[in-house]
């Protein structure tokens, strides 16, 4: 069974393109389509789709509020957010909102299916470069607060979070820590479990609004 998704997006034309892009992929499935947030929620709850690639700014019910409201459904979709702007604001709120991807409509093609193939697979669409915008973010904020949450996590495990904050990827952390990847896939799975995480996306805000990391010390 291919990949199904729902496209969301005020613009008719901007719909099309994305769907002429995904469906480019014999992998993938346009299942819906939504003109504003409010409709994007109840196609989504309707098609049941694998993913939702969210715009931020639509009439009606914005993308990250939509986003909210579809991420608090039973097994909800996994969102990947579309913006114009490449600005911190809305890096943040995406991440804040719990949404796995954050993209810019300008991205060739090739980078939107390779990130709907990524996020798909459990992983979070953030690189290093997005994570230093992240911490950028929150260095401005007020301090961070602790969480009883964390006493649930091995003293290793707590090192992977770190190094999850950072930005790394599960080789570079097995590099850091000396273990193999798939060590580091269960100290990444056993995080995100314990915390009540659904993906590496929020395992970064938790790791700074906790103060597990804080900015300027990566």
């Amino acid at each position: 069974m291919g990949i199904r998704i729902v496209i969301a997006d005020d613009q008719a034309m901007v719909r099309a393109g994305l769907r002429m892009v995904v469906e480019s992929d014999p992998g993938m499935e346009v299942v819906g389509e939504a003109a504003d947030g409010r409709e994007a929620v109840a196609v989504a709850r309707r098609t049941r789709p694998d993913i939702v690639l969210m715009d931020i700014s639509m009439p009606r019910l914005d993308g990250l509020s939509a986003a909210k409201e579809l991420l608090e459904t039973p097994s909800p979709p996994k969102i990947i957010t579309l913006t114009t702007f490449d600005t911190d604001e809305n890096l943040y709120a995406a991440l804040r909102a719990g949404t796995s991807g954050f993209l810019l409509k300008v991205s060739p093609p090739e980078q939107l299916l390779d990130a709907i193939k990524v996020v798909h697979a459990g992983e979070a669409l953030l690189d290093p470069a997005v994570t230093s915008r992240v911490i950028a973010t929150f260095a401005g904020r007020a301090d961070p607060t602790p969480s009883p949450m964390l006493g649930e996590l091995t003293p290793r495990e707590l090192e992977v979070l770190r190094l999850l904050a950072r930005g790394l990827t599960n080789a570079e952390i097995a590099g850091e820590l000396y273990v193999g990847e798939a060590t580091v896939k269960t100290h990444v799975a056993r995080v995100l479990m314990k915390l009540s995480l659904r993906d590496r996306a929020q395992a970064v805000v938790f790791a700074y609004e906790t103060g597990v990391v804080r900015p300027g010390a990566v």
